[in-house]
Order: C-alpha cells, then sequence, then structure tokens
C-alpha cells in the first residue's frame, strides 16, 4: 500500500467519520485510509525538518504506528490539525536526539489554523520559524519548563525533580510562557 495520497484536500466531516468509525471497530484499514487522505502533508512536514527524501518517507510509517499508539489517547476535534502537531513533534523530537536542540510544540501555545492544502506550506514554514524567535525571546526558567512539559511531555513533578522549581514555579512559568509566546505571535510574528 502506498501512503501517500493523490490529494492534498480532504472533507473534515470525511475524517471525522473514518476517525469515529476507527474508534469503534479498530479496524486498521480506516485507520489507513484516514492517515492515506494526509500522507502527503505528513512527508512534506517531514521533509521540511530532515530535507531529506528517503528518511522523510521513513517517518510517514513511523509517524502512522505513532498514530496507532496515541488516537485512542486523546479526544481529537480536528484529525488534520492533530495529525500535524503530531507530525511535526515527531520529527522535532528526532531532530532532537541527534542533535540536542530545543524546540516547543507550535500548536500548543498559539492558536494557528492548519490549514490542509500544501499551497499553504511556506506559511506553515514562517509561522514555525516565527514561534521559535519566540521561544528563545523567553527567560530560560519559561523555556525550560515549556520545553519539558510540551515536548518532553513531563508532568509537573518530573519538571520539579529535574529543575528544582517549586511546583507553583513550575505551574506559573509554563503559564506565562505560554501566554508570552501568544503575544509574540500575535504581536510581531516573532520579529
Amino acid at each position: 500500500m502506498s501512503w501517500f495520497s493523490n490529494s492534498g484536500k480532504t472533507d473534515q466531516s470525511s475524517d471525522q467519520e473514518l476517525l469515529d468509525r476507527y474508534l469503534a471497530t479498530r479496524d486498521l484499514e480506516i485507520l489507513g485510509k484516514l492517515f492515506k487522505s494526509h500522507s502527503s502533508m505528513v512527508y512534506y512536514v517531514c521533509y521540511r525538518y530532515f530535507q531529506d527524501t528517503e528518511r522523510s518517507k521513513d517517518a510517514v510509517m513511523q509517524i502512522f504506528e505513532e498514530l496507532i499508539r496515541k488516537i485512542e489517547k486523546q479526544e481529537i476535534r480536528q484529525f488534520a490539525s492533530w495529525l500535524y502537531v503530531l507530525t511535526k513533534n515527531y520529527c522535532l523530537m528526532q531532530l532532537r536526539s541527534n542533535k540536542k536542540m530545543q524546540y516547543v510544540s507550535f500548536d500548543e501555545f498559539v492558536e494557528f489554523p492548519v490549514s490542509q492544502h500544501q499551497e499553504d506550506h511556506k506559511e506553515k514554514e514562517a509561522a514555525l520559524t516565527a514561534l521559535e524567535k519566540c521561544v528563545e525571546k523567553l527567560p530560560e526558567r519559561q523555556k525550560q519548563s515549556i520545553d519539558l512539559f510540551f515536548l518532553n511531555e513531563k508532568c509537573y513533578k518530573e519538571i520539579v525533580d529535574l529543575t528544582g522549581f517549586s511546583l507553583n514555579e513550575v505551574k506559573s512559568y509554563i503559564q506565562n510562557g505560554k501566554r508570552n509566546l501568544k503575544i509574540c505571535m500575535e504581536k510581531n510574528g516573532g520579529e
């Protein structure tokens, strides 16, 4: 089965229908059909980060496996946006594990509607670049707490143990960091 769809366009209602059918039946063919309709987007997001065709194709397969594990654990309101975030975070984690880079999940901080169409690829890239600039502007403790919470999926207690911050400080750094990122993105797109 080829994972790459012919069209970058999908219908949100059909996504929801397929998602509901998969959750009711756990039929991987249904999930495969849903994933295939977004596979071009997944590939292009991977390619943006890896700049390598073969690595990006491999990542598409790995993301499908990740999808199987995570799809039942979260409430998904808009599949395309959720899959975009999953894909981006997968790529960032791969890069981070290779280069020890620090990134934060974009959609966790900024209300940014992710288009399902490939024509908006450059717009998404610009928004991600702007977010990275805004993250760099955060005070160090906010940046560290946000990185651990969103990218590394650590709970508050784990962050307390890793950083030595108090529980209230961790909560405050995450809340203030999210607010500061949103303000930065709305104000000037990270410039």
